[in-house]
């Protein structure tokens, strides 16, 4: 028997003690998203972590994910692993940033990805997600939009509404999927003239324009189940495929090269969880004179 297979006996039986649940990311390694109750994107998992009945919720992702378990769930316990599994593009939108341009922009609403700190939420009128973003902005009265801190989102977003959508800041992007070059994607789209290319609106204008669908981590996963064919390029981090081949069988996945992977995603692992639960340890609390604001603009989209 194997080291990993003792671990997550030993993991399962932790988690019935403690009566906890494990919510994993779509990037999580293989099998860390196996012993995962739950997988999905920044949107399922939040909406887990809200109705969850479990007393302890542990988070494989990073940071700003454990944080807004933390922000929905006061009075639960959250744990996170890899407690120095840090997010850049979070880390790239500061409070005084998000100020500087409410006062350039007093008319405008802030959509804010849910990719930010708990502390830039507390700014935001309303959070969204990759998934839900176009609805969001819809939703917002404004005609401007102060959508932060994905400039490629942003993008993403203005081709498909008719409001006037600032980015800030303008160089806010995610390092795996802006390092996602439209010759990469050419190149394996002529390797693989048969597949169809999905890819994720975190990538490059460039890219998304030659795309044959571009969704949230979710909505990828729908589509290469859903859609007649046989063969995908996925313009993603790398650990969807790991889901896409359990739920999808039969299809072929085609990761771009060179090969994009989130190192902080993949700072989780069985030995770092297990000890998570042994220990109790590495526990996310949001303070609540920041959880109270932020909850708000969270609980907005979720009742979208």
């Amino acid at each position: 028997m194997s080291d990993n297979t003792l671990l997550s006996a030993e993991i399962k039986k932790l988690q019935k003690e403690r009566n906890a649940i494990i919510l994993a990311h779509n990037y999580q390694c293989p099998e860390v998203q196996d012993l995962a109750d739950v997988i999905g994107d920044s949107l399922e998992l939040a909406r887990q972590a809200q109705k969850t009945d479990a007393d302890v919720i542990v988070f494989c992702g990073v940071d700003f994910m454990a944080e807004t378990a933390s922000i929905l769930n006061p009075g639960k316990t959250v744990l996170m692993p890899a407690k120095e599994a840090q997010c850049p593009l979070a880390a790239m939108l500061p409070p005084d940033v998000i100020q500087v341009a409410k006062e350039k922009y007093p008319d405008a609403k802030v959509v804010m990805y849910v990719n930010t700190t708990a502390a830039a939420k507390t700014y935001a009128d309303i959070i969204c997600t990759s998934g839900n973003a176009v609805k969001v902005v819809e939703s917002m009265e404004s005609d401007e939009i102060l959508f932060a801190p994905d400039k490629n989102l942003a993008y993403y977003v203005q081709q498909r509404t008719k409001k006037k959508i600032i980015p800030i800041p303008n160089y806010g992007m995610c390092i795996v999927h802006d390092n996602i070059k439209p010759e990469y994607v050419k190149t394996i789209k002529k390797k693989y003239p048969n597949a169809k290319l999905t890819v994720h609106p975190e990538c490059l204008p460039e890219v998304q324009e030659i795309a044959d669908h571009i969704g949230s981590t979710k909505g990828m996963m729908e589509y290469v189940k859903n859609d007649p064919s046989k063969e995908f390029i996925i313009g993603t981090e790398e650990g969807i495929i790991h889901r896409m081949k359990k739920e999808a069988p039969g299809k072929i996945f085609h990761p771009i090269n060179p090969l994009p992977t989130c190192r902080n995603m993949k700072k989780t692992n069985i030995q770092n969880l297990y000890e998570a639960l042994l220990d109790m340890k590495h526990e996310v609390k949001v303070p609540s004179k920041i959880a109270d604001k932020a909850r708000k603009p969270i609980e907005r989209m979720l009742n979208l």
